[in-house]
């Protein structure tokens, strides 16, 4: 057993790594720690083996950043956030990171306790199918940010799994804090009706973002700034992994939740996460604006605009599974046509199975298209937009455009369903895009979200 003691003061570096030298015929390696949790420390931890510690290098072997106080890893078996493999002898390092810092500082002890032993054999990972019973082309319904117990959540894989079909979801993400070591235990939880995801919330000091859909067993490394100049290149790790780039609650008010790196490297943006709150609609604003300055400056093309998400973020009771979930039009339930839909933006943001969207813009003489594509007319055509709903009983209709919200509608009967239709042009209304609002006793203030569509837009010939 060794015990390794310190004081980490205020502006410490954000990761301290410990060295612990591993003998050979090292069975399992068992760590505890604990620091003074005064007000304003917090200390998270994780593990490195011989292959090193650098950013972006192969030595990772797991993070429970600050949701355990111990941790072991064998050959056979491990703690969940954590791999299981070989002990191999060398230098392995014990990763401390000071989340928050009190002025007095933070003193901590880890204690490393090595067993000897024949190392039992490592189990082949086992991943989820890239295919599920899908319905061919058609809307299907997913919740792409959830912890289990790989991090900070407290649901296991199966335990979620339950939630999401309960939620009338098709499809999930597993999303853990700064590890892929749930990956592998998905396989059971996935089904004919549940296609499983597999990805990471990447989450740095400068905000959080989802690693979507990328190939089984892919880790993204998270500890650098903004100012290390880094991001772009584990963006395009995540994209070169088959998965999508999506900042996750860019306006968030926890330390270090809101995002600053830019949405340059972004495949799209997560708008709304878990209910409905104060950033999630400075989020919403934010996200219009860059649609303007998408049109306003002129380019054409996907690469102009960045779709919208919705998720959960769900971690542990009461969070609920599937509220708000995203929608996406997909050829099939795939991997691959699942990642092109959202990657496309045929897809809108309701906060329950219940609701159901259609949004479409036909030209007059001919020409029509739905959420998240181009409807190309002359500027002086007129164009009938048209929204369908169900399952939003008493909710208001808003819809937005480039010049801000053009129509709003009365409240929707209390049967949930309901169309609205508007008349514009493309010299008018650069994009539309759809909201449906929670009555309000604030007056014309906006009520909370029950459902947004991304945009369709119309491009002037």
């Amino acid at each position: 057993m060794t015990t390794l003691r310190g004081t980490l003061p205020p502006g410490s570096p954000d990761y301290v790594h410990l060295p612990v030298d591993i003998p050979p015929g090292t069975r399992e390696l068992h760590v505890s720690y604990t620091y003074d949790r005064s007000p304003g420390n917090a200390l998270d931890i994780g593990l490195f083996d011989e292959r090193g510690f650098e950013v972006g290098g192969t030595g990772f072997r797991g993070w429970s950043g600050g949701a355990r106080t111990e941790f072991f890893v064998r050959a056979d078996d491990a703690t969940p956030g954590y791999l299981p493999g070989p002990l191999h002898p060398g230098t392995w390092h014990i990763a401390l990171g000071p989340y928050t810092v009190a002025p007095q500082g933070l003193s901590y002890e880890v204690t490393v306790t090595l067993t000897a032993g024949e190392p039992g054999e490592t189990p082949r990972p086992v991943y989820p199918p890239t295919r599920a019973r899908g319905r061919g082309r058609d809307w299907y319904r997913g919740d792409c940010h959830l912890h289990s117990w790989h991090s900070d959540g407290r649901r296991t894989p199966a335990e979620i799994a339950a939630l999401a079909r309960a939620a009338g979801l098709d499809f999930v993400n597993s999303s853990d804090h700064n590890t892929n070591a749930a990956h592998a235990h998905w396989a059971d939880a996935a089904g004919d009706d549940l296609l499983v995801l597999l990805g990471e919330e990447v989450t740095t000091r400068n905000g959080h973002v989802l690693a979507l859909g990328t190939d089984p067993g892919t880790f993204v490394d998270w500890r650098y700034r903004a100012r290390d100049q880094r991001w772009a290149h584990f963006a395009r790790e995540i994209r070169r992994a088959g998965g999508l780039v999506v900042p996750a609650h860019p306006y968030a008010d926890c330390v270090g939740c809101s995002w600053k790196f830019g949405f340059a490297e972004a495949d799209a943006v997560e708008v709304w996460n878990g209910m409905w709150t104060p950033d999630d609609e400075v989020a919403l604003a934010a996200w219009d604006g860059m649609l303007v300055a998408s049109v306003r400056d002129g380019r054409d093309g996907r690469g102009c605009w960045l779709p919208a998400m919705g998720d959960s973020d769900a971690h542990r009771d009461p969070d609920v599974v599937g509220h708000p979930q995203t929608v996406v039009l997909a050829e099939d339930l795939t991997r691959e046509a699942i990642l092109d839909g959202l990657r496309a933006g045929r897809s809108y943001v309701a906060e329950s199975r219940t609701v159901s969207l259609a949004l479409t813009v036909t030209a007059d003489g001919g020409g029509r298209a739905g959420i998240g594509e181009r409807l190309a007319v002359s500027s002086d055509t007129p164009v009938t937009v048209r929204l369908e709903a169900s399952g939003v009983p008493r909710c208001s209709v808003r819809l937005v455009t480039d010049q801000g919200v053009r129509f709003t509608g009365d409240p929707l009967p209390v049967s949930g369903a309901g169309a609205v239709e508007w008349r514009t042009t493309p010299a008018n209304s650069a994009y539309v895009r759809a909201e449906l609002r929670h009555e309000t006793a604030l007056g014309p203030a906006p009520g909370a979200m029950a459902a947004f569509t991304n945009p369709v837009f119309l491009d002037p010939m």
